[in-house]
This record gives C-alpha cells, structure tokens and sequence, in this order.
C-alpha cells in the first residue's frame, strides 16, 4: 500500500511533468522553426517503435530481478537462524554453494535489466542528437532564406539540447509506472480473494454447545482449493461423546486435513460434520473455534507476558491460572521465574524451550475444559518424559471430554477407545486397537510392527 500511496503517485506525476516538457520542446522548436514539424514526425514514430520493445521487455526484467532477490533473504534467513545444525552436519559448504547460485542468478536478471537501459540510452541519444542536429540544420537554412530571427535561432537550438535529457526523463517515468502498477494489480487480486464464512452468525448456539461432544462426518469431502484434488473423500465416522479416538496414517493420508476441516480452516467440498448434531456450517467461525480446543505440533506463543500467552481475554482469575498451570505441571518453571506471570515472552517463545511451549499449550487447554480436545502430534517434536506428562494430564483432566489424538507415536493411543487409520483420504480401519492389532492383516498392525510394538 506505501507502493501505491507514495511512489506510484510520485511517478504518475513525474510522467506527466517529463511529458509535459517534451511536448513544449517540441512546440516552441516547431513556432520558432516551422520546418521542425517535418523532421519531428518521423522521429517520434521511431521514438514509439523504441518504446514499444523496450517497456515489456524492460517490465519483465524487472519483475525477475525481483523474484530472484527474495530467495537470497530467505536463504539468507534460513541460514542465519539454522546455523548450528548447518555447522553440526557439515552442510556450511552446501548453503555456501547454494547462496552463490542464488546470488549467481539475481545478478543475471540485474545485469540483463541494466543492459536493456543501456540499449535504450544509446538510441534516445542518437534520436536527441538528430533533433539538435535537425533543429539547428532547419533553423540555419531559415535565417538564410531571412523567414527567422537570429533570436528565434537562438531560442530554437537552446531548447534542442534539452531534448535528450527529457527524453531519457520520460521514458524512465514510463517505465517506473509500469513496475510500481503490478502493486495495483496484486491489490486488485487480493479484493477479489474468496472471503472466509462469516465469523458471526445472527444466531448463536446455545453457550454451553458442545455440551456432550459428539463428533459426526457425514459423507465430508474436501479439498485445499478448487482447482486441486480431494484430500479427504467420503469420510463417514461417529466418535461418541468423550471418546478417546487416535488417528494414524502414513504421511498425505488425510490426518492433519482432518483437523483442518473440523475447525473450518479448509470448507467441505461435500458432506458435513456435526458436533453435538449441529452443523458446522451454520456456526459462525468465531463461535465454531472459541468451542474447540487444539494443541498444535508447532506451539503458538506471541510477544507478551506469560497470563497474556495464558489468558489473553482476561477471562480467568489469578487462582484459576495457577491451578490449571499446577494440573499442567508448569507450576515449578513458573515459581522458577523471577516475574512469575508477568515473565515477558519472545515472539514465537523463542526463550523458552519447545517442551515449555506444549506444557503452556496444555495449561490453556486446561482453562478452557472445552468438551472436544484435538492433539495435532502434539507431542511429536518433545521429548519422552514431557509427552508422558501431557499425556498423564490428559487423561486425568479431560475423562468426560472427547478427543481426537493425531498420533505420531503409536504407544500413546493404545489405551484409547477406538484408532480411526486413515489411507489416501479415506478411512481404512476404524475400531478399538486391540482388535486391530490381532488381526496381522490390517494396516494399524503394521504400522505397529514397524514401531516395534509387536
């Protein structure tokens, strides 16, 4: 927006000045020496053939030189932040060559763009030369056939020799506005985005919905994005009010667009789920998410203090805080620092570790007592000991709730009610997992060998 606010305004109003001056130039030479008009025709059909190659080719070089240079910052970001597990596997020669690569191919687009206004300055100042030259032939032979004043003379061929300067001037506006124009071109994208459903509906569920947690796909399909194949194709399951349910699969199989369709990320393409017999669809976003509880893989802390990340609604006492932080056992890192609540968090929670983060997670879980808990391999990124304290906290403090355990190990979900093993999208098998672990021929059984649970 600071693109289209300052500089293509800026730019728009300098084309116009540069043309402005072109056009008196060449109007005051052609009053002071008629015969100009002549010769500046001619030029200025040569002029717009020059333009006509230049501006797209000019425009396209440009555009590359710029795609090419993000890349670099963000290998230059990458490399930055990852250095010590680059140096400890001895990669620093690998991203050494690849930024040079990088680096290799910006500088070909930037060349080739500095190239191209090369060949252009060459021929706008051979095109302001003939008009000085063809200003300064016309109004000689004028004054010898005595139909122009020495002073006309003089005012003709002092206004010539500007004529290559605004001449470069103006076709550098033209090319300045032509780039700075594709950010209109991307807001006007943007307004035409498909929006999100609505985050409110008129009519709110009822405060305490989900109130049992029942859990219903009905023939759901959906997929990322229109043009795209489905991720999830006639998904058809009942999970009854607080079951425990894992769901397992190979890598693509469907378990995380399970998340993502059960808290509206991603909208059916076919089908629909129910909570508690009520339509996702015909909640509100706000009303749908502020109902669910989710521990993601990848914690999600922002800048503020430890009760912000908590809380940041305000909505719990001090009292309820520490004992949903107790249940957490977050309880002695929390004493441990010396602002307690009040400790500041780095973006992302950057100073604390990934372990703390899942545990703060937890905590707000906890608050919440939502009736549907989701664990998206929650605790796939931690250690043993701290995936054996959510998984102990979860059990004790979320008995009559329901939750859907994406499972990145198998060993903590073999206490759960039924397994739902998802292949290609579909459901494969969908029972308790003893059953499925005798029987030697399902998909849960070998994945369990492959874990060494067998």
């Amino acid at each position: 927006m600071e693109l289209i606010d300052l500089r293509l305004s800026s730019s728009f109003r300098f084309l116009a000045i540069a043309f402005m001056n072109v056009l008196q130039t060449c109007i005051i030479i052609s009053i002071s020496t008629p015969l100009f008009v002549l010769v500046v025709i001619p030029i200025f059909i040569i002029y717009l053939l020059v333009l006509r190659h230049f501006i797209p080719c000019s425009r396209q070089l440009q555009r590359l030189a710029s795609l090419t240079r993000s890349p670099i910052y963000s290998h230059f970001g990458e490399s930055v932040q990852g250095a010590t597990t680059i140096r400890a596997f001895g990669w620093t020669q690998m991203f050494e060559r690849q930024n040079k690569e990088k680096l290799e191919t910006h500088i070909q687009c930037s060349y080739f763009s500095l190239v191209s206004n090369r060949w252009l300055s060459i021929r706008l100042e051979l095109l302001g030369s003939t008009v000085i030259l063809a200003a300064a032939l016309l109004a000689v032979m004028s004054r010898s056939w005595g139909t122009i004043t020495a002073g006309a003379i003089g005012l003709s061929v002092s206004y010539s020799l500007n004529i290559t300067f605004m001449l470069n001037m103006f076709v550098r506006q033209i090319s300045e506005v032509e780039t700075n124009i594709v950010a209109v071109e991307r807001v006007k994208e943007y307004t035409e985005t498909p929006v999100e459903a609505m985050w409110r509906q008129q009519r709110s569920p009822p405060p305490d919905w989900p109130s049992k947690g029942e859990v219903e796909f009905n023939d759901y399909a959906t997929r990322y994005r229109p043009e795209l194949d489905l991720v999830l194709k006639g998904l058809t399951i009942h999970i009854s009010s607080g079951e425990k349910v894992g769901v397992v699969g190979r890598t693509g199989a469907g378990k995380s667009s399970l998340t993502l369709a059960l808290f509206r990320i991603i909208e059916p393409a076919g089908g629909q789920i129910l909570l508690d017999g009520v339509d996702v669809t015909s909640v509100g976003l706000h009303d749908l998410r502020e109902r669910l509880t989710i521990i993601p893989q990848d914690p999600i802390l922002f800048s503020g203090t430890l009760r912000f990340n908590l809380d940041p609604t305000y909505k719990y006492s001090d009292a309820e805080l520490w004992s949903a932080i107790e249940m957490a056992n977050l309880k002695t890192f929390v004493e441990s620092l010396p602002l307690g609540l009040q400790h500041q968090i780095d973006e992302s929670g950057e100073n604390i570790s990934v372990g703390q983060r899942q545990l703060v997670c937890l905590t707000r879980a906890l608050l919440r007592k939502s009736k549907i808990l989701v664990l998206d391999e929650a605790t796939a990124a931690i250690d043993e000991k701290t995936d054996s304290l959510i998984q102990d906290t979860i059990r004790r403090q979320f008995v009559n709730s329901t939750v859907i355990t994406i499972a990145h190990r198998l060993n903590t979900i073999l206490d759960y009610d039924r397994v739902l093993v998802m292949e290609a999208g579909r459901v494969a098998e969908f029972a308790p997992p003893q059953e499925l672990l005798a029987n030697k021929n399902s998909l849960f059984y070998s994945m369990a060998v492959s874990a060494g649970l067998v």
